[in-house]
């Protein structure tokens, strides 16, 4: 049977439409810099950085924190392996003022704890509660649980806390909202003296201000991820006067000395576990306290050491630092006391986030609970549940799949070297400049950090 020759032509180039679409996504998913992880994501090996060839090279890892600002960006082909490859526009459009997040979104930048929980050699034994045996924190728990102390119970992210103590008022700190500023005794202890330390070698300090902590009984509270367990603190910045700025940037006008004393503090003086805050909040603290003569290695080894990093960087926490502590006492019971919870109904409770699908019922069956309990303890006046809710479930007996932590042994404290010799250390003996390592990975920095006024100008110099 013939065919028109017009047919076959009309034919033909319904083929060539159909086909001619598959081979586009095919070219796009072998390119480099589509595959390659992001940045932030996954640190590059040293190697993987070097230039390609008939490229512009990369500026030297010896040019220090400050030219790490100033680094061009680096040839097309090459930017999914370089260290530092954000943009100017896309650190622009990241919004990271906590201040503009809706009121019932999770502040994304924080950091759990419930993945990361190999990392040190469990003990044989009870370590900070030794003088503990466990009929005696049996008897404890039963008759008189307030005669043991703070309790952090669970993880950050999913946890409580027993007998907790509120942050109090003083005149060298300001707390915005004392209904969330409770905390295990520890973190209490650390934070506020902490605080007294720097206010007494700086008197002219502001009063910093302390923001969330915890609820009292601990548990989730909108709209943080963690902040469950006592061991959170968001503590403001200091400004050269007490009043906070509310711009965006809030690298150019913190009293950038004072804060680096509140963070050289902390890590020296408290067993302090992260310090959360924006790499651009990082970049001037790292630069003034590098200008200043603290030793480099030693700098690196708080900013630069990847996870062991004590400072971290997190979205939306471009205005305060998120503290979190290490309660080396609190931890040990609230592991210990666990699973005694039920003797103690009061306590003896855990939080569900609402999924899609659930139902007041089964949530209820589901933890051997019951719908009148559940209703209580999360101030329910109705059944309606919504997607994201988080419930306070009351428990009947011991619960047999809740996570519990390993047990703790505390990490030394990373403390600076005993003596410092910025000049010596940077230059070797045959006069050669010693390599050093990669600042901070903040390309974008602002152009000038703003001095802070003549009141406090003395606060930020060299101890």
């Amino acid at each position: 049977m013939r065919y028109p020759y017009w047919l076959l032509l009309v034919c033909a180039g319904c083929a060539a439409r159909v086909v001619s679409p598959v081979a586009a996504p095919a070219a796009v998913a072998v390119r480099p810099e589509a595959a390659a992880p992001a940045p932030e994501s996954v640190a590059p090996p040293p190697e993987a950085a070097a230039p390609v060839s008939g490229s512009a090279a990369p500026a030297s890892p010896a040019s220090g924190p400050v030219a790490a600002s100033a680094t061009p960006a680096p040839p097309e082909g090459a930017s999914a392996l370089a260290p530092c490859t954000e943009s100017a526009e896309a650190l622009a459009e990241e919004d990271d003022d906590a201040e503009s997040l809706p009121a019932d979104a999770e502040t994304d930048g924080e950091v759990g704890e419930m993945q990361d929980t190999a990392t040190s050699t469990a003990p044989a034994g009870p370590v900070y509660t030794a003088e503990l045996s466990d009929a005696d924190l049996t008897d404890k728990w039963k008759k008189e649980p307030a005669s043991l102390g703070s309790m952090s119970v669970g993880f950050v992210e999913s946890g409580r806390m027993v007998n907790s103590v509120q942050f109090p008022q003083g005149k060298d700190w300001i707390v915005v909202s004392p209904e969330l500023a409770w905390a295990t005794n520890e973190t209490v202890d650390a934070l506020s003296g902490v605080i007294r330390d720097v206010r007494s070698r700086f008197p002219n300090a502001p009063p910093i201000r302390v923001n969330a902590m915890s609820a009292k009984e601990g548990g989730y509270i909108r709209p943080h991820k963690s902040h469950q367990n006592g061991r959170d603190v968001d503590l403001g910045f200091y400004y050269p006067t007490v009043d906070p700025v509310r711009a965006r940037e809030r690298e150019r006008y913190i009293d950038v000395g004072l804060n680096w004393e509140l963070v050289r503090t902390l890590v020296t003086t408290t067993d302090v576990q992260m310090i959360l805050v924006d790499k651009r909040v990082q970049k001037v603290l790292y630069d003034y306290a590098l200008a200043h003569g603290e030793d480099k290695a030693w700098l690196n080894s708080l900013f630069n050491a990847g996870p062991s990093s004590i400072l971290k960087h997190a979205r939306h926490h471009r205005d305060h630092f998120h503290v979190r502590f290490y309660n080396a006492r609190a931890q040990e019971l609230g592991r210990r006391v666990a699973p005694l919870l039920a003797l103690q109904p009061e306590h003896n409770m855990l939080s569900h986030r609402v999924r899609s699908g659930d139902t007041l019922g089964a949530i209820a069956l589901r933890y051997n609970s019951s719908v009148a309990g559940i209703k209580k303890a999360s101030r329910m006046k109705n059944t309606f549940l919504r997607i994201g809710q988080v419930l306070t479930i009351p428990l009947r007996g011991p619960c047999t799949h809740c996570p519990i932590p390993p047990a703790m042994v505390l990490p030394p404290r990373r403390m600076p070297p005993a003596t410092q010799a910025p000049a010596v250390a940077a230059v070797s003996l045959d006069g050669a400049t010693t390599p050093s390592v990669a600042a901070p990975c903040t390309p974008v920095a602002p152009a000038t950090v703003t001095v802070p006024a003549a009141g406090t100008a003395g606060l930020s110099t060299a101890r």
